[in-house]
């Protein structure tokens, strides 16, 4: 049953729109990144035991694992727009009371919301498939992904030259306030460019959650999706996690060379998402890619134990990141067409929120096994994870039976052959 929730002709999406929401993304990964690399010093700040500073980092996690569904959910009811208002300035509000926290309960608490409010990837993924066509979407994505990987290595840079430890608690406070600010920008920006995506359409009413779920595992090619989101993504997560203990066990590493190293991975990343993957997508298939960029990162994975030197791990590093590039924006392409279109946001939510299960479930895995196997052992086991990984993205992406979808403008697509080789 459905609700038509405008019955004035659709308005054109503005040019503005796609950079505003790609700024969005950037402004929640540099908050996040800025944060990220000064929160042991600033939960130590508080004197906080070693068991705090570890929960300060999950309740961020924690928060997005449960704002990303529910905000995808809501926004497919009431629209992408304040949505998307709502939770940039809930995460503008609470980097500044993280700025002015008054201990270590308080800031767990505002760190739980915050990464709440920053769980709007969902949304953000909804939007551009609700106004992109589906052979376009995969290109569309990977811009996306390009804005959270240009965040990440620029967050870290600017949280640690304006940070000042030596001050204490206070000396957190002007990256805090910078990243509320920047989020202020983007609330700015959205009230004044963004236009309604899901005024295009007739919008349903929202089906029961547990019920979603459920249609989701029926779904041939949501629930294959769903397991390359958890595989892959926590065999990536592992690696990531203990990257900086293998590299210091095997090589005495710095944390300034696993800093360096990243962000050369980083900057591989962002350029494939800009100028490859949607080409290549579009080139060669969904399929070819998905299966090829999990194919690239699994044999890096378990070539990188058999590293002599620096130049080969940050290559290895690199390459992997390169089929990471390629590979994921055509998960959220492939979803965005295989589900109700009408209920895009509450299926690219679970998926998010499987990603955030993987951040959670990932590293725990690489710490058992790098310190009871060995300290190679993360590897193997990333590759193992992603193994499987490969034949349900092929699957997903080659299914024959995925139903015909509309595109954005209401236009009839079979979606049947999309991707297949």
């Amino acid at each position: 049953m459905t609700t038509d929730i405008t019955a004035s002709p659709p308005e054109p999406v503005s040019a503005a729109a796609l950079p505003t929401l790609l700024s969005v993304m950037f402004i929640n990964l540099l908050g996040f990144g800025i944060i990220v690399p000064l929160l042991p010093f600033y939960a130590e700040s508080f004197r906080a035991p070693p068991w705090q500073v570890a929960l300060i980092f999950s309740a961020y996690a924690i928060g997005a694992f449960f704002g990303e569904p529910f905000w995808g959910r809501l926004s497919d009811t009431v629209g992408r727009k304040p949505i998307l208002i709502s939770t940039v300035t809930g995460n503008c509000l609470c980097y500044l009371a993280l700025a002015f926290a008054p201990n270590i309960y308080v800031a767990f608490f505002v760190r739980l919301l915050g990464g709440m409010a920053s769980g709007n990837g969902a949304v953000i993924q909804g939007y551009i498939a609700d106004v992109t066509p589906p052979d376009e979407r995969t290109g569309k994505m990977s811009w996306l992904g390009a804005a959270y990987n240009v965040g990440f290595i620029v967050g870290p840079a600017v949280g640690g030259l304006l940070a000042n430890p030596a001050a204490g608690h206070d000396g957190f406070r002007t990256p805090l306030l910078i990243a509320s600010s920047l989020s202020g920008i983007c609330v700015i920006g959205l009230i004044t460019f963004l236009k309604e995506s899901r005024s295009r359409r007739r919008i349903g009413n929202r089906p029961n959650r547990w019920a979603v779920i459920a249609d989701a595992f029926r779904n041939p090619v949501v629930w294959r999706l769903f397991m390359v989101t958890l595989l892959a993504g926590s065999a990536f997560n592992g690696i990531e996690s203990v990257f900086g203990l293998w590299t210091h066990a095997r090589f005495n590493w710095s944390p300034y060379d696993v800093g360096l190293a990243f962000a050369v991975t980083g900057i591989v990343a962002a350029v494939c998402q800009i100028f490859i993957a949607g080409p290549a997508s579009k080139k060669y298939g969904e399929a070819r890619m998905l299966a090829f960029g999990m194919l690239l990162t699994t044999l890096c994975a378990s070539l990188q134990p058999f590293s002599y030197g620096s130049v080969m791990i940050v290559t290895l590093l690199s390459i992997s990141a390169f089929g990471q590039s390629v590979a994921w924006p055509n998960v959220s392409a492939l979803l965005s067409r295989s589900v109700d279109i009408d209920h895009q946001g509450q299926y690219l939510g679970l998926n998010n929120a499987v990603g955030g299960l993987a951040r959670l479930v990932g590293p725990q895995i690489a710490a058992i096994t790098f310190s009871v196997i060995s300290v190679d052992a993360p590897f193997f086991s990333a590759g193992a994870m992603v193994l499987p990984a490969i034949f349900f993205a092929w699957y997903a992406a080659t299914h024959k039976s995925r139903r015909s979808l509309s595109d954005p403008m209401g236009t009839p697509t079979l979606s049947d052959n999309d991707g297949a080789p």
